[in-house]
C-alpha cells in the first residue's frame, strides 16, 4: 500500500487495515507526516506537530498487536485536534501571543477517551482568536487556506481541521462549534463534520470556556472526517449515550426550501431540489420552514453577547491596557497590534448587542417553550438545510456578512443558528460543487436520541451524492 492510498483512507479503514497487520501503524504515520510537510505550507492549518513522538506511538502500537493486544478502535490511526482543546504537551493559546508559552498538563475529555480508543495525535490545527469568528486567521499563527482555491476562506472556527482534512492531513479530526464552527469548515473544505446535540459530549478541556449556560446549550466538540461512519464511530468513542437503532422508514424528511426568503445561491437551490427529486422517491418529504426558524439567528447572537463577551475581552486583552476600542483602531492603521482586528470587532459587536437582563429572561422563556415544541416536532423528522448561502468565499468576506454593523447576520445565519439554539445533532455533508470546483454541502439534523437516522440518511446521500473527495495540493503559481 503506497502513501497516496494511506492518505485517502478515513480512520475505519485504517483501523481495519492496521489491525489486519495489512498495514503498519509506523507506515500510517510516516505517510501521513510525509504529506503534511508537503502541503502545510501552503494551507497553514496544522499549527504544531508531535511527530517525534507519534512515531514512537505507533512503534508501540505494532508492538502491542504483534503480542495480541488491541488497544480500542482507533489503534494506532493518526488524527488530529483543535488548537482549543488541551493535549498534554502542546500548547493551548486561542491564537493570542500572550499565551504561547502556555503548555497543558493535562488531556481534555475527549482527547483522554481518544487516546484510550487507540488514537495516535500528529498535531494541533489553526483557529480564530478564540474560536470568536466564522474565518480561521490570528495573529500567532496567521491565516488557514482552503486547499480548493487558497484565495479563499476556510472558514471557522475549526478552519484548520477542515483544511488539513480536505487534503488528507489526517485520518480525523476534532473540532467544536457554537455558531457553525464544524459545519462553516466542513462545508467550505468539502469534509463530513458532525456537530453533537447539546449535552451529549463533554466540553472538560476547552479554551474558551463557556461564559454562560445558555451559551453551553450552544457549544459542543465533534468529529471532522472523511466519511459519515466515521462521524458514527467517534461519536459512540466520545459520546457516553449508546445510539439506539432506528429506521428511516419511519420518518418524515423536511428539506428547507429554496425561496425562503433568505440568500441561496443558484446552484444551492438546484442541489436541494435534487435531493428532493431523490429522496421523496422513497420517503415523505416536504419544502417547509421548520418552528422557530426565523428567530434563531437573532436568539444566537444575543447568546453570544451576553455580558458583552467580557470573559473573552478580558481573556484577548490580558496583557494589553489599551482595551478592545483602541486596539482596533490602532489595528486598523498600522496592524502592529497583538488582537487580531476580526476578535476586537467580534468583541465591539457583543457589546452592542449585548441583551438587557429583561431580554435574557425573555430568551429563557422562549427557549423553554421552544425545547417543548421542537421536541415533539422533531420526534419522527429529519430536516435538511444548506449550511451557507454560498461556496467558500474570499478571505474576509464571510466576517463581513456575519460580523456587520447592520445586522445582515440575521440573513446569513439562520441555516447553521437553528442547530446551536436549540442544540440538535447536525451532520453536514458535501453533496455537489459549484462552477468552480467548491465544495457545497447540506445538513441533515433532528433532535438528540435520533443520530441513528440523521447517519442512516447521511450515508444514503454520502453514496448517492459527492461525499468527500481529497483535495489536490494546491497550485501557489
Amino acid at each position: 500500500m503506497d502513501d497516496t492510498q494511506i492518505i485517502q483512507m478515513d480512520a475505519t479503514q485504517l483501523s481495519k487495515a492496521i489491525l489486519s497487520s495489512e498495514l503498519t501503524s509506523v507506515k500510517a504515520v510516516a505517510a501521513f507526516i510525509k504529506h503534511i510537510h508537503e502541503v502545510n505550507p501552503i494551507i497553514n492549518a496544522l499549527v504544531e506537530d508531535r511527530f517525534i513522538e507519534a512515531i514512537e506511538e505507533a512503534k508501540e502500537y505494532d508492538n502491542l498487536l504483534k503480542n495480541g493486544q488491541k488497544r480500542g478502535p482507533l489503534h494506532g490511526v493518526p488524527i488530529s485536534i483543535k488548537e482549543s482543546l488541551h493535549v498534554t504537551g502542546l500548547k493551548t493559546t486561542g491564537g493570542l501571543e500572550h499565551r504561547q508559552d502556555l503548555i497543558a498538563i493535562e488531556d481534555a475529555a475527549v482527547v483522554k477517551k481518544l487516546k484510550e480508543a487507540g488514537a495516535i495525535i500528529i498535531g494541533k490545527t489553526n483557529t480564530p482568536a478564540l474560536c470568536f469568528c466564522q474565518e480561521t486567521d490570528n495573529k500567532l499563527y496567521g491565516r488557514t487556506n482552503n486547499p480548493w482555491d487558497i484565495s479563499k476562506s476556510a472558514g471557522g472556527s475549526s478552519g484548520g481541521e477542515g483544511a488539513l482534512l480536505a487534503v488528507g492531513g489526517a485520518a480525523v479530526g476534532i473540532g467544536s462549534d457554537v455558531g457553525g464552527s464544524i459545519r462553516f469548515p466542513a462545508h467550505f473544505n468539502g469534509v463530513i463534520g458532525f456537530k453533537p446535540g447539546k449535552d451529549q459530549i463533554s466540553m472538560d478541556g476547552h479554551f474558551p470556556s463557556i461564559q454562560h449556560d445558555l451559551q453551553a446549550r450552544m457549544l459542543t466538540i465533534g468529529p471532522m472526517g472523511k466519511s459519515v461512519q466515521d462521524m458514527r464511530l467517534l461519536y459512540d468513542i466520545l459520546s457516553p449515550s449508546n445510539i439506539e437503532s432506528q429506521k428511516l422508514k419511519d420518518f418524515k424528511l423536511e428539506i428547507l426550501p429554496g425561496n425562503s426568503g433568505y440568500p441561496l445561491s443558484i446552484e444551492t437551490v438546484d442541489i436541494l431540489n435534487q435531493l428532493e427529486y431523490f429522496l421523496e422517491k422513497s420517503f415523505p418529504t416536504k419544502r417547509i420552514m421548520p418552528p422557530y426558524f426565523k428567530d434563531s439567528a437573532l436568539i444566537w447572537q444575543e447568546i453570544m453577547s451576553i455580558n458583552g463577551s467580557k470573559l473573552i475581552e478580558d481573556e484577548a486583552y490580558n496583557n494589553d491596557r489599551s482595551g478592545v476600542y483602541s486596539s482596533f483602531l490602532k489595528e486598523k492603521l498600522t496592524q502592529r497590534t497583538s488582537v487580531h482586528p476580526y476578535l476586537s470587532w467580534a468583541i465591539i459587536g457583543a457589546k452592542m448587542f449585548k441583551p438587557s437582563h429583561k431580554r435574557v429572561n425573555e430568551i429563557l422563556t422562549i427557549i423553554e417553550q421552544g425545547d417543548g415544541v421542537i421536541e415533539t416536532y422533531l420526534d419522527n423528522r429529519l430536516l435538511i438545510f444548506p449550511v451557507y448561502h454560498e461556496t467558500a468565499l474570499p478571505h474576509g468576506k464571510v466576517f463581513k456578512e456575519i460580523f456587520s454593523i447592520r445586522k445582515t447576520y440575521l440573513q446569513y445565519m439562520p441555516y447553521v443558528a437553528y442547530a446551536n439554539v436549540w442544540g440538535l445533532p447536525s451532520l453536514t455533508i458535501p453533496v455537489g460543487e459549484s462552477k468552480n470546483g467548491l465544495p457545497i454541502s447540506i445538513q441533515i439534523m433532528s433532535k438528540p436520541g435520533n443520530e441513528d437516522a440523521i447517519f442512516r440518511l447521511g450515508r444514503l446521500i454520502e453514496k448517492k451524492y459527492r461525499g468527500f473527495k481529497l483535495a489536490p495540493i494546491p497550485n501557489v503559481d
